[in-house]
This record gives C-alpha cells, sequence and structure tokens, in this order.
C-alpha cells in the first residue's frame, strides 16, 4: 500500500526567500529616499524657529530699548529677567509662550553682540557641538 500525498499546502523555502529580498530591497529604496528628506525638515524647522526667536528678541528691544545680555539670555523672552533695567516695560506674558529646543533636542544659543550684528542666536546642529570645526554644521541668524 503506498501512500499518496494530498494536496499539501505551505510556501516553500525559495518562495519565503524571494519575498524577504523583494521586502529588502524595497525597505532600503524607502530609506534611501526618505532619510534626506528628514534631514532637510529639521534644518528647515530650527531656520523657522530662530526666526520666531528672532521677532521675539526685536519686540523685546522694543519694548526694553536693549537686547537681552549673554547672560540673561533667551529666558528673558519668557519671564523678565532679575535684572531688568524698566520691569514695568515687560510685556505681561512675556514674548514667547515657550522656549524651544533645536530639532536635535538641544537649547538654541545666544550671544549679545552677535558676530556680524547685534545679536546671534544659533542651533549647534546635528552634532551638538559649537567650536572650531564643530561649527561647521551650525544654523544661526548670520547664515538664514
Amino acid at each position: 500500500m503506498t501512500r499518496t500525498r494530498k494536496h499539501e499546502e505551505g510556501f516553500t523555502l525559495i518562495e519565503l526567500m524571494v519575498v524577504i529580498v523583494i521586502i529588502g530591497i524595497l525597505a532600503t529604496v524607502v530609506v534611501v529616499n526618505v532619510l534626506p528628506d528628514v534631514d532637510r525638515a529639521a534644518e528647515t524647522r530650527a531656520k523657522a524657529d530662530i526666526a520666531s526667536l528672532e521677532t521675539a528678541l526685536t519686540s523685546y528691544r522694543a519694548d526694553q530699548m536693549a537686547f537681552p545680555s549673554t547672560a540673561q539670555g533667551l529666558s528673558a523672552l519668557k519671564s523678565p529677567p532679575a535684572d531688568l533695567a524698566s520691569p514695568e516695560r515687560y510685556r505681561p506674558g512675556g514674548y514667547l509662550t515657550r522656549l524651544p529646543d533645536d530639532p536635535w533636542g538641544h537649547p538654541y544659543q545666544y550671544a549679545a553682540p552677535g558676530r556680524a550684528g547685534p545679536f546671534d542666536v544659533w542651533s549647534m546642529g546635528p552634532d551638538g557641538r559649537s567650536g572650531p570645526g564643530a561649527d561647521a554644521d551650525d544654523i544661526g541668524n548670520w547664515n538664514l
């Protein structure tokens, strides 16, 4: 008596391997095409945040007749500094509701006076560092 196999169901190893290779190729194509857009989006967001901070700093200057000092920093836009010259002229509620972090999770940097203007606002970029050689990826109001 010989047994005959009736219709067996399932996939062969070759069929499974072909499907896995196709999924790998599709994943690679998606990653190669999407990752540069993510980097560009982060850079665009940083530039928009810096422009917003510049606007708030200009409003601060209009009320206080000076930009915040480097020591006062950007936090002067959220709450009045203790050494404010004209506290009665400080806008109720501040100039920003919150200080944003850059797209890479680091606080924006501020210096007054700036490199070529009254102040600089910048993000240290993806590497999170500033300084000699590290500022190549910095995004600031000097290069908007």
